[in-house]
């Protein structure tokens, strides 16, 4: 999304805003934080990427979910790993692999897109391989997590894993997906001091790209629904689909997106960004 010099995106954000504790003076005096909600769940579960164990007992911001998109019939699982410096490219090409043969082992994965980082930006955070797994909802998601095959996986993986991170949110069925599909996946964490308003606004002004830049061929966002502890404490998840590089190389430096980029730069606390084409089994 965000390149240099505002960087043709967000490379000025970070100049202007940090990439790392948010910066108060840059928050509205008058907002209202958006209150913390502690999470339903008591007990703890397994994370099968890593076997530890996820306690869901702390407070945590919630943030509401897109509304035209809860229970779409479309629950994404965006999954993206770093991997050791020891870790050889046969080792890292079995983890890859071994994913991507859950779709076969697995009937409640509905949809399975994988690729390599190839983002421009330099805002992945050394997360290099992604995936990004489609279930029909959330009673899918609860099959998969426990299911023998994606713990087998998690034994594959775990040896050469540096760091993962993972995010759920509720797609968009209505978007058509071009045939060849460049995913510029776009996650956001704001500051503590933001208010609900302002991170309605950011929502609203980057969900009004695609019918200002007409380069963006399909768009889906919402907030983090993963009952999982792999988020790094992003909440927003936006999924903006090009056909080509040359559709991203026209919406970086869009006069469209970089205006939304003024709307966002005084809420942001930090953003991360990976692309990458989007492959199937």
């Amino acid at each position: 999304m965000f390149r240099s010099e505002l960087a043709i995106g967000c490379c000025l954000l970070i100049a202007a805003c940090g990439c790392g504790a948010p910066d108060d003076s840059d928050a509205a005096a008058t907002a209202e934080p958006i209150a913390a909600a502690t999470t339903a769940s008591d007990t703890a579960t397994a994370e099968p990427e890593t076997g530890e164990a996820a306690d869901h007992s702390a407070d945590k911001t919630v943030h509401p979910e897109n509304p035209d998109n809860v229970n779409s019939g479309m629950l994404r699982h965006a999954v993206f790993f770093s991997f050791k410096e020891s870790s050889s490219e046969e080792d890292i090409q079995g983890v890859v692999d071994a994913f991507a043969e859950l779709p076969s082992k697995i009937d409640s994965i509905i949809d399975f897109q994988y690729g390599v980082n190839n983002s421009p930006e330099g805002l992945d955070d050394g997360l290099t391989h992604c995936f990004l797994l489609t279930f029909a909802d959330d009673a899918g998601r609860q099959a998969y997590l426990p299911h023998p095959a994606h713990k087998a996986f998690g034994d594959v993986l775990r040896p050469h894993m540096k760091d993962v991170f993972v995010l759920d949110y509720w797609g968009d069925p209505k978007q058509d997906q071009p045939d060849k599909a460049l995913q510029h996946a776009v996650f956001f964490k704001f500051q503590d001091s933001a208010s609900r308003e302002e991170v309605k606004k950011v929502e609203q002004a980057f969900a009004a790209l695609p019918t200002k830049i007409d380069t963006i061929r399909a768009f889906e966002w919402s907030t983090n629904n993963s009952p999982e502890t792999h988020d790094d404490g992003f909440t927003h998840c936006f999924l903006v689909t090009f056909d080509s590089e040359e559709g991203r190389e026209a919406y970086l430096p869009h006069p469209d997106h970089l205006a939304f980029v003024e709307v966002l730069k005084p809420v942001l606390d930090k953003v991360r960004v990976l692309d990458f084409w989007a492959t199937k089994p």
